[in-house]
């Protein structure tokens, strides 16, 4: 057995990276490579030796507790980018860990992907529960569970193709990869946007959640931040200063879905992140002046701060996608107003489909309330999805109620349609579920302060970078802010799903 994790997770150019190792045999290799459109070694192949440290029984709560094995110190010449570091043990067995290589602010580069690490996080059952096994805290002083940060074939092991597989190899890929890794981690949608990204000429730099969280001003140089795929965990901290610097004229572009669903705390300086989630009545601030920092839905009353605020849409009104107990849908987006600059450059009508053969309306999906004006949909402006929020494309979502769950899923589990007709609606009676059962998958945008919002409402918006619509939308958003960020010319002005 052989594990690390890196602690900071991120920093910059002369920073100190510890890594801390652990297991059972003597020696291994580490290898530190920059994960882009190539992976790019930067540090080794270095031998050292392993040491046997023990795993605290609270390890979920406290951290592991390691001692550092080496120390890492971030090189000028290294590159912004995602950072993972490979280790091989003499008899084979392998392990991973990364830490962010952030660029000096000053001199940034025009866009900021900030990793879903509080996500990462909040799935992370390595040693003891995570949030969806009766888990409220989880320490990131300790290693990722296998497949969050490295995983084979991520668009063939995805949950909207689980079903496409024959079960023999379903649990081939779980007896050698955790069964939360289809869920969350870099290996899963960063990792493909990434590659997109470079090759499509968009110069990216990084930060994690905490880096969101912890620094006021992390945002300021930049043009257009970015969120992708399973982006569900954040802290007021975060919302503020995603909405503070959207609301100063920023871009804030979310190729992601279930975003900013839960609320959560971080703790023991950042290493700690905290989420009641349902059990939200156990966590210490309720009753309290600090109530609405309750680690429970965003959208839930206590909290008085629904996440569509931000986003301009939620999970309480869409659901999952292509997927058991989910709608399958077309696997795309139908378009409603063509006419949108973010269709510029492409021939689409109104009916069209976008994204459909590579399954952008994958898993989990954000929307909101709908009504029929003039045969297209439009927002309803409730909620907390703000007035000129403006409905460009949907598909077809289901919230699961508890019966409807996913094999794999512990007993505890409260189907979410459950809980938002409990929490939103009153009560979860029949009649509140069936406001809230039949949702959607919403593409949109708005205006916010002097700033912009564009969101993709789905996580697997990254599956179809390939796809040259889906590419096309996508460069649109980004170069929203002025001069193109993401050469079109690659584009062909016929592209059309």
């Amino acid at each position: 057995m052989l594990d690390a994790y890196c602690w900071p997770q991120s920093g910059t150019a002369g920073d100190a990276i510890d890594l801390m190792v652990s297991g059972d045999t003597s020696r291994c290799t580490v290898l530190v490579v920059r994960v882009g459109a190539a992976e790019e070694p930067v540090l080794g192949p270095r031998s050292l030796g392993v040491p046997d440290q023990p795993v605290p029984d609270d390890v979920a709560v406290s951290g592991c507790g390691w001692e550092p094995t080496i120390t890492i110190e971030i090189d000028e010449a290294w590159r912004p980018g995602f950072h993972l570091v490979q280790l091989e043990a003499d008899d084979g067995d392998t392990a991973e860990a990364f830490f962010v290589v952030r660029r000096h602010a000053s001199s940034p580069s025009a866009a900021v992907l900030v990793l879903s690490t509080s996500t990462w996080a909040a799935y992370n059952d390595w040693g003891g529960p995570n949030f969806y096994t009766g888990g409220h805290h989880s320490s990131q002083l300790r290693p990722l569970p296998s497949g969050f940060l490295a995983k084979p074939d991520p668009e063939r092991y995805r949950v909207a193709r689980f079903g496409q597989l024959a079960p023999d190899e379903i649990d081939w890929y779980f007896n050698h990869y955790s069964y939360w890794s289809a869920a969350a981690g870099w290996a899963n949608w960063e990792r493909l946007f990434v590659n997109w990204a470079e090759t499509n000429g968009l110069e990216l730099d990084y930060a994690t959640s905490l880096d969101l969280a912890t620094d006021t001003e992390l945002l300021d140089p930049y043009q257009v931040y970015l969120s992708v795929g399973h982006d569900e965990y954040w802290s007021a901290a975060m919302r503020d200063n995603v909405e503070g610097w959207v609301d100063r004229g920023g871009t804030a572009v979310f190729l992601s879905g279930n975003t900013a669903f839960w609320q959560v705390r971080f703790e023991a300086g950042g290493a700690r992140v905290v989420g009641y989630k349902n059990d939200y009545l156990d966590d210490p601030v309720v009753g309290t002046e600090a109530e609405r920092f309750v680690s429970t839905m965003w959208s839930d009353p206590l909290c008085r701060r629904p996440e569509n605020e931000m986003t301009g849409v939620s999970f309480s009104r869409g659901g999952y996608a292509h997927m058991r107990g989910a709608p399958m849908g077309s696997g795309g987006y139908t378009v409603w107003r063509p006419e949108n600059p973010i269709f510029e450059g492409m021939k689409l009508r109104a009916g069209d489909q976008l994204g459909a053969e590579p399954v952008v309306v994958g898993y989990e999906c954000d929307g909101c309330e709908l009504q029929l004006r003039d045969g297209r949909p439009v927002a309803t402006g409730t909620g907390g999805t703000p007035a000129g929020f403006e409905v460009l494309a949907t598909a077809p979502a289901h919230l699961w109620a508890t019966d409807e769950a996913a094999p794999g899923l512990p007993d505890s589990y409260i189907g979410e349609l459950n809980w938002v007709a409990e929490r939103l609606g009153g009560g979860d009676t029949p009649e509140n579920r069936e406001r809230f059962a039949y949702g959607h998958a919403v593409l949109g945008t708005f205006s916010r302060g002097r700033g912009r919002v564009f969101t993709t409402g789905c996580t697997d918006w990254a599956y179809g970078l390939q796809d040259p619509a889906v590419s096309r939308v996508t460069a649109n958003m980004v170069n929203h802010v002025g001069p193109p960020l993401v050469p079109t010319r690659r584009q062909t002005e016929d592209s059309a799903p």
